[in-house]
């Protein structure tokens, strides 16, 4: 496994290239390998075969391909017709092969599809995307316990200094649009733009750490940002590349808890850093922490893109048989096309679907709910340091309760899954009907009840006379309605629009992000003017008054489908 995760990576293609395929070589690169007898330039008939075993010489044209009239392995070593009825039998009875020079699937089993791979390598991949999307999202929150020290040093204000905060959370929604249409096209793939991003990512944080001006602090913020958005869109469509329908919405789960915990773990995290030692060094362990993830990530995470793997095999046959007209699917469907025309088709595609009226729906609620999360983080330090004391590496550890009820309410989004959703998907099957992606929402709904009850509690319990855990219980309380109201909106939106993944998701990045990213900005005046309690109660007001948009979804949702050309009208 370990092999095959190095010779995927994107240190071993290039390893693989440079050495013309004698390191790290794939299947088809090796001296066994029989290339299927389809994928020749000319097919072999029994007669050919007879008079090929009777003749030693071996046929070669200049370029040292094998000519038309020889089957051959890697060495050129005649078989009969016996071996080419077994080499047919490996292709997938499911695939049209009207055009034989079509590259797919070797078959059901292929070990380089990436449904085939074992569950452990799955599951080491999966881990690999969550720390590139814990990675990212941690650059947000990591943040916040600096901007007391950057108000000292540089002399600005609060609202100044947030913007900070705001700049990346803008950047990582307006990335995206640009980056993750791009992981779309199979020339590129996910590795190519997760690794060139991930690596400017890091570059442009120097700047951040060494600048002598805010406004460097704030223009490089919200590059790094924008850079660091690929993992946070398309994290959930990588996903989607290695597991089956029926095990996705458990691994988005756990991927999901590594969105929410980069926040979580920030000021944790950040906080002792910043008190001991300055404003910059919540950003050394930010660059730290992402050099860390880019080596392990070079080295190890294989390409999940269908496409992209077939194209790169179609590219190894062809060098290897001399026929040129062998393609994957993809090359076919956009042949004829300038590279300028498949571009402009990628980038503008997420602009286009954002105005899908589901997708706008969906996005905007799910816009709001993150709004108000960000809005709320605000009144920590409110709480935990003007009310309770906690100094600024403490006032970081009550987001810690986030993590003790994200446990409870993943294993019971799990169980949810498991007795109730997939039993329900599979009678639909059994009818031989599929169940509409708006039942994918009928959880977020019910889960939603959690956010005003946490602001509730949190709000109107942050006094001295209170306990200071009573709030953190009411604050953890948060997490299970934002939470499956995440999973419900992503698996939504993914089931409804699955041949454009990334696409809907870069666009409820944007949505989700550009709205949410103001708020921070008036998040202490809003709390002091109004006061912790009617603050609090005014956001559950607002989250009580969402639910019915969210009901209306459910309810619609597959009328505002219909009118759509890139949908799933089930």
């Amino acid at each position: 496994m370990v092999a095959d995760l190095i010779r995927d990576s994107t240190i071993g293609h290039f390893i693989n290239y440079i050495s013309n395929g004698k390191l790290l070589p794939y299947e088809d690169q090796r001296q066994a390998f029989i290339v299927p007898a389809h994928f020749l330039p000319k097919p072999l008939t029994s007669s050919d075969a007879s008079t090929l075993c009777g003749d030693a010489k071996e046929q070669k044209n200049d370029s040292g391909a094998v000519t038309p009239s020889t089957v051959f392995t890697r060495t050129n070593t005649l078989v009969v017709d016996e071996k080419l009825e077994e080499i047919s039998m490996k292709l997938n009875e499911t695939d049209d092969i009207s055009d034989p020079n079509i590259v797919r699937w070797y078959g059901d089993d292929d070990p380089d599809n990436p449904r085939n791979w074992s569950p452990a390598k799955q599951a080491f991949v999966a881990f690999l995307i969550s720390l590139m999307t814990f990675t990212m999202y941690i650059g947000s929150a990591i943040y916040t316990p600096s901007i007391p020290g950057i108000m000292e040093e540089f002399n600005v204000s609060l609202p100044y200094a947030t913007l900070g905060l705001t700049l990346y959370v803008l950047g990582y929604g307006i990335g995206p649009m640009f980056l993750s249409p791009l992981q779309e096209l199979p020339v590129f793939g996910r590795n190519s733009i997760y690794m060139a991003s991930l690596f400017l990512f890091i570059i442009f944080q120097i700047p951040i750490f060494t600048a002598t001006n805010i406004q460097t602090i704030l223009a490089f913020r919200f590059v790094t940002g924008f850079f660091g958005s690929p993992a946070l869109a398309t994290g959930g469509a990588s996903m989607g590349d290695i597991y089956s329908s029926r095990q996705l919405a458990y691994v988005v789960g756990i991927w999901a808890i590594g969105a929410v915990g980069g926040p979580i773990f920030g000021p944790v995290i950040g906080g002792f850093a910043a008190q001991a030692n300055g404003w910059r060094w919540p950003q050394y362990e930010l660059i730290w922490l992402s050099a860390f993830s880019f080596v392990v990530l070079m080295l190890l995470l294989p390409e999940t893109y269908e496409p992209t793997i077939l194209l790169q095999r179609a590219q190894r046959l062809r060098k290897l048989t001399g026929n040129q007209q062998l393609m994957s699917q993809a090359e076919k469907d956009t042949q004829g096309e300038t590279v300028a025309e498949v571009l402009k088709e990628a980038l503008l595609r997420p602009f286009i679907l954002a105005k899908e009226p589901a997708l706008m729906f969906a996005n905007v609620y799910l816009g709001f709910v993150y709004a108000i999360f960000y809005l709320w983080f605000e009144a920590f330090p409110l709480v935990f340091t003007d009310i309770y004391h906690f100094n600024l590496g403490l006032s970081g550890l009550p987001f810690l309760g986030f993590l003790v009820s994200a446990a409870f309410t993943y294993t019971s989004y799990a169980l949810y899954q498991k007795y109730h959703f997939q039993p329900r998907s599979d009678r639909a099957k059994a009818e031989g009907q599929e169940l509409a992606p708006e039942a994918r929402l009928e959880i977020g709904l019910v889960a939603s009840i959690f956010i005003p009850t946490s602001l509730l509690i949190f709000g109107f319990t942050s006094r001295e006379s209170i306990p200071w855990i009573i709030p953190v219980i009411g604050a953890a309380l948060y997490l299970p309605g934002i939470y499956i109201n995440f999973q419900s909106i992503l698996m939504y939106i993914t089931s409804a629009y699955p041949s454009y993944a990334a696409s809907v998701l870069a666009g409820n990045d944007l949505f989700r992000s550009t709205i949410a990213s103001v708020f921070p900005l008036f998040g202490r005046m809003f709390f002091v003017n109004l006061g912790l309690g009617p603050g609090s109660a005014l956001l559950a007001g607002v989250s009580l008054a969402l639910m019915p948009v969210f009901w209306s979804l459910i309810k619609w949702g597959h009328l505002l489908r219909r009118r759509s050309k890139y949908t799933q009208s089930t």
